[in-house]
């Protein structure tokens, strides 16, 4: 390769304020030498490379998704359209799946979505049964809060009508207080060690798999926001993947329930906390409530219709709060689980994570973050705050003076609309992820895709969350609420510069000098197109440290 790598002739856009739109920019060791108008080309001899006039943006830096468990998703059932659209696909699916690998052996699901069943309802274990008895059968739901379990499976992890309820979670029962198969939040975990687990060179030759699917998307750098059901340190696995080829940037966050009680023993302990390293550690995860679509998120306002949880709290980050019986969601980590997850990471300097969707969940994660002083060196939010579906005036107020970052998820109303409005209804809905209001506020906020945890075929892919940061108009044609739609730089930006800022990656998300050359050149500019058909846009090439590592462009 030249030593210079000149590219010219294209519409260029930065996401760098003070320097927003090139015709040409100039690579030198994998990462930006210069970048500006072509006519203003500084004198070099290197690689030509000429972009056609097309639109080239800074490389997608999703600043939430669980890439292991995407790419081991990816071998499982996929409980959704077109091919399952109730719950009697779902049993030919799980019959059809049961013929192939035989009796005895697990058959795990993901990504359904009541809403989109005829049924209307999450599938039970009687539902389960009738398409397989002789095999444990496991089915997650979109939002990754949520499983479906059969009476084998059941009995596997001993959870019967004696089980109580786990702290933070919920074993659902019928009227005779049966278990029904239906496990919410932590009552998941019952069921955690009795799953398969990968192995290690099955998991490598998944995420070799999922990182062409990612480059294919213009993605180049992730957060790993941890595994539910494996406290298997993902460090080691990254490493080797990228020995063999994997390309995307990752910061690792570890689930603060997995490790609480290692100690010095801890991996994020290991040296591996250099942001400036392709895989690295960044940061804890605590689990703060549910899902607004599962409605176990923990809201202010109830939920319409059947109840959203049961006060699971025990009093718990409650003050003066309403009867959580009639369905507000509920809290999953406690408050000894947030003071030691807080101690650990100032006395090691890295970065929280919390989960928080609902109202009362974000105040309480807010509340409490507010009264720290940040422990985070240079630019690196001390806390950052996931999803932030409902929060109040107040919090971010205090999320903005605090300097707390957020980081949420467009494709979340853009693909569940459904079960938004169902548990929500249509005027709710229009107030969720306030993002204009957030960013007029001035709190540091990066988009993601929380693959895959949401309804969409394709999780990962960050076009039709823009697609709907604009538009604010669902898959479906729901009204989102146009009075928080962005402008697509605005919403470009947050899918680069600023989610590289909300996870602390060092010299991503902008094409400026010194920054890594990770860009995307797409087949038609995003910001000229209607935003109706920003989803209809391709990524023709992928370029990471200046490598073109992926290239649908006909020779």
């Amino acid at each position: 390769m030249a030593e210079y790598q000149i590219f010219v002739n294209g519409t260029i856009f930065t996401s760098d304020d003070d320097n927003p739109w090139a015709q040409a920019m100039i690579v030198r060791g994998g990462r930006i030498f210069w970048v500006g108008r072509e006519e203003s080309l500084p004198p070099c001899r290197g690689e030509v490379i000429d972009l056609k006039g097309k639109c080239v943006i800074p490389g997608f830096v999703d600043a939430h998704m669980h890439p292991l468990m995407l790419a081991d998703f990816r071998k499982k059932i996929a409980v959704m359209p077109p091919e399952i659209r109730s719950i009697r696909d779902l049993q030919e699916a799980v019959r059809s799946r049961r013929k192939t690998q035989g009796p005895g052996r697990w058959i795990q699901g993901w990504g359904y979505d009541e809403q989109a069943l005829a049924e209307k309802r999450s599938p039970n274990r009687y539902d389960l049964d009738q398409a397989c008895s002789d095999a444990p059968v496991c089915l997650m739901r979109s939002c990754a809060h949520i499983r479906c379990v059969n009476s084998m499976a059941l009995t596997l992890a001993g959870i019967s009508r004696d089980t109580p309820d786990p702290i933070g979670g919920e074993i659902e029962r019928d009227e005779n207080g049966e278990p029904t198969g239906v496990l919410k939040e932590t009552a998941g975990n019952l069921l955690a060690p009795f799953l398969p687990a990968e192995q290690p060179g099955q998991q490598i030759d998944n995420l070799l798999e999922l990182g062409e699917l990612l480059a294919s998307q213009g993605i180049t750098a992730v957060c790993d926001m941890g595994n539910l059901d494996s406290p298997d340190d993902s460090i080691p696995i990254y490493e080797e993947a990228a020995r063999r080829g994997f390309r995307q940037k990752v910061g690792v966050y570890y689930m603060w329930s997995h490790f609480a009680g290692q100690g010095n023993a801890f991996p994020l302990l290991d040296g591996r906390m250099d942001r400036s390293r392709q895989i690295f550690a960044a940061g804890l995860k605590l689990i703060g409530d549910g899902s607004v679509s599962g409605r176990t998120a923990w809201m202010e306002e109830p939920y319409l219709g059947p109840s959203g949880g049961r006060d699971l709290s025990g009093g718990s980050g409650s003050s003066g709060s309403p009867d959580l019986s009639v369905g507000y969601g509920f809290p999953v980590c406690t408050d000894d689980q947030i003071e030691s997850a807080i101690r650990f990471c100032k006395s090691h300097g890295c970065q929280l994570s919390i989960h928080a969707m609902g109202t009362r969940a974000i105040a309480r994660m807010v509340d409490r973050a507010c009264r720290e002083t940040p422990w985070t060196e240079g630019p690196v939010p001390y806390v950052r705050i996931e999803h932030v579906t409902a929060p109040s005036e107040e919090s971010i107020r205090r999320a903005a003076d605090h300097g707390i970052a957020f980081v949420t998820q467009p494709i979340f109303l853009y693909a569940e609309s459904a079960s938004y409005l169902a548990g929500l209804g249509p005027e709710r809905i229009k107030t969720c992820y306030p993002v204009k209001k957030i960013l007029e506020n001035g709190v540091t906020l990066g988009f993601s895709s929380d693959a895959p945890a949401t309804f969409w075929a394709v999780p990962s892919d960050p076009l039709p969350g823009l697609k709907l940061a604009v538009t604010r108009r669902a898959a479906d044609g729901t009204d989102c609420g146009s009075c928080q739609a962005l402008d697509m730089e605005t919403a470009v930006k947050l899918y680069t510069r600023e989610s590289a800022k909300a996870a602390g990656f060092s010299g991503l998300g902008m094409l400026k000098e010194g920054y890594r050359a990770d860009f995307a050149v797409l087949s038609e500019s995003i910001f000229s197109v209607s935003p109706e058909q920003a989803d209809e846009i391709r990524v023709l090439q992928t370029y990471m440290d200046g490598i073109c590592v992926y290239n649908a462009i006909e020779k």
